[in-house]
């Protein structure tokens, strides 16, 4: 009787699960959960993972880096001493690897193991492009560690002799992106000022002087826009920060269509275009005539100038109002140093005009034949450039060289065509 029993109960189950699969509205499979071993096991690759970023953040190894992120770890994911890729960045001043976080999710408001900000770390180093993306980024300027401090109070007390220029800017940006600049240090209850005053930084001091005043009035905002042109024009640094303070606009135009980057980079004001870069402002900007902030270092032949726009990833393939690229000026005006160092930036050296020039014939036309322009062409030589790329009228560098007696660079355009 108990085995019919059982068979009978069986019987009416299956009937049942028969029944229930033919109703009209079937129930959905549940999803298979991971075992407690695989489980696991994915734990344990994402933990090797994190601790890999973290070693690749450490030595500033980009491309491992972002193949790391690709494969599923975690930017902020922190080791026992609180390190994490993104507060890594933020404190040894690695730009890159920092945009790569924040394109990866990094919390701006992750602490360190004394519940510091990556402004504070990046103040107290005085890497003032760090401050100015994470100013970017929108973390708190005003977020106080366990040792009572700010970002501006540790870029002010950490501040040294040999990275004065660092420092100042540091403060610059911080100055520009809003920071309170009166609060004392819980520490030991001293101001901003009172700590530039007391580390002998004077001119942070006369900054932060300037920035509590300018607070304590009310100006407009069209107002703002023009100090901060008249600033990037004068070469005014501090001025150019209180005008962002004030809420200039970092884009904003005179009636040539020049922004205050493009006016600093003309006038070769490199500490405001710095301030400016750190914020984010456009290099390639175009004015009236087709000129952009990195395309008027080729006139200029600024390297200090060039330099200072490096960081905001210029697109050195933007063409002029003649239609050429920065080396081409510099070739025509003998900027040797300039060309030697865009040399090495990728831009496309063998270029062609709409005169139907390069920079390598742009140089032995419209130069002297002087050391200057021959190590222009020493350089461009060295750099791989096509010397058989001949004018419209069909004449070679080669041609050029020999026509005008340039006997010196003739002879390396005739080696280097061997």
């Amino acid at each position: 009787m108990r085995r019919r029993s059982i068979y009978l109960a069986a019987t009416a189950m299956s009937a049942a699960l028969v029944l229930a699969g033919c109703s009209a509205t079937e129930q959905p499979a549940s999803t298979p959960t991971a075992t407690e071993p695989e489980a696991s096991a994915e734990a344990q690759e994402r933990e090797e993972l994190n601790v890999n970023l973290i070693a690749a953040a450490w030595a500033n190894d980009l491309d491992t880096s972002r193949e790391l992120i690709e494969s599923g770890a975690d930017v902020n994911a922190k080791d026992s001493t609180s390190q994490s890729a993104y507060l890594i960045a933020t404190s040894e001043g690695y730009l890159p690897l920092l945009e790569l976080t924040l394109q990866n999710g990094a919390d701006v408001t992750s602490l360190d193991s004394w519940d510091g900000t990556g402004a504070i770390r990046a103040g107290e180093r005085g890497h003032a492009d760090i401050v100015g993306r994470l100013v970017q980024a929108g973390i708190d300027l005003d977020h106080v560690n366990n040792l009572g401090w700010v970002a501006l109070h540790e870029a002010l007390v950490f501040a040294k002799a040999d990275q004065v220029d660092a420092y100042v800017d540091t403060v610059r940006v911080l100055v520009a992106g809003g920071a309170d600049v009166t609060i004392p240090s819980e520490r030991d209850g001293k101001t901003p000022v009172e700590l530039a005053d007391e580390n002998s930084l004077s001119q942070q001091s006369e900054l932060l002087r300037a920035a509590a005043a300018d607070d304590e009035s009310e100006g407009e905002v069209g107002d703002a826009n023009q100090r901060l042109l008249a600033a990037a024009q004068d070469g005014d640094a501090d001025a150019a920060a209180l005008a962002l303070r004030a809420g200039a606009d970092l884009e904003t135009r005179n009636d040539l269509e020049q922004t205050p980057l493009l006016l600093a980079s003309a006038n070769d004001h490199v500490d405001v275009a710095r301030l400016l870069v750190a914020l984010g402002a456009d290099p390639d900007a175009l004015d009236h005539q087709h000129d952009t902030p990195w395309l008027v270092t080729g006139v200029t032949g600024s390297v200090a100038m060039l330099e200072a726009l490096l960081p905001a990833d210029p697109d050195m393939s933007i063409p002029n109002r003649f239609g050429g690229l920065s080396p081409i000026p510099a070739g025509e005006r003998g900027h040797a140093d300039y060309m030697k160092r865009v040399a090495s930036t990728g831009v496309d050296l063998d270029h062609v005009n709409d005169l139907g020039w390069t920079a390598l014939l742009e140089t032995i036309i419209f130069g002297d034949g002087s050391q200057r322009y021959q190590d222009i062409v020493t350089t461009l030589i060295d750099a791989g450039v096509d010397v058989t790329i001949a004018d419209k009228s069909g004449v070679t560098p080669l041609e050029h060289a020999q026509s005008r007696g340039y006997g010196n660079i003739a002879a390396a355009l005739e080696a280097a065509a061997r």
